[in-house]
């Protein structure tokens, strides 16, 4: 069995007129990521206009692949370049499909989870195989499955599934707001 990807979410304060520089230095840090065995990928997601905060996100084959190139000397050297860009960052660890729907305290339901992947799923589905399914209908089906979860499967993660799940936020938080104690707050660790 084999083990779940895991993606490292860090949300960091940039002062606007160093925004330039900080995504000089965030392109840095990713190509240096891209070079450590496991890495699958990451991106940045830029504040609102009203906002000064950025998510950014580095994803890993797994927990070791992860721990390798976040105590690497060359990653700490990264780090300490960016001295004075941004505030002190917010980290936070998801596993698997958690990296979606945030942490256990969280998290909604399964069964709204999968509304939220299938809402996401089946029209990118659907518009994958109206513009090339005529093209892939005279392979095997081995092929043509294959060919579609190769292009569709990172559109899913990086794309399509946050933004579902960033839409439906109010809805999917919704029941767990509806069962917490008047009273009751979920402390930072």
């Amino acid at each position: 069995m084999s083990a779940d990807p895991v993606t490292l979410m860090v949300a960091r304060r940039v002062a606007r007129e160093r925004y330039q520089d900080f995504m000089a230095w965030l392109r840095e840090g990713e190509q240096l990521a891209a070079d450590f065995p496991g890495y699958l990928g990451s991106g940045v997601l830029a504040p609102p206009p009203d906002d000064d905060e950025f998510q950014m996100i580095f994803r890993f084959a797994d927990e070791p692949t992860l721990a390798a190139w976040e105590h690497s000397a060359s990653r700490r050297a990264w780090l300490e370049r960016g001295t004075g860009l941004f505030e002190q960052p917010h980290e936070h660890r998801a596993l698997g499909l958690d990296a979606w729907f945030g942490m256990a305290e969280e998290r909604p339901p399964r069964w709204k989870q999968s509304v939220a992947i299938w809402l996401a799923f089946f029209p990118v589905s659907l518009a994958f195989n109206l513009l090339f399914g005529d093209w892939l209908a005279d392979l095997p089906l081995t092929l043509r499955i294959l060919l579609s979860t190769l292009a569709l499967t990172p559109l899913m993660t990086y794309w399509f599934i946050p933004l579902s799940t960033r839409l439906l936020a109010p809805w999917l938080k919704a029941s767990r707001a509806a069962g917490s104690r008047p009273g009751m707050a979920i402390q930072p660790r």
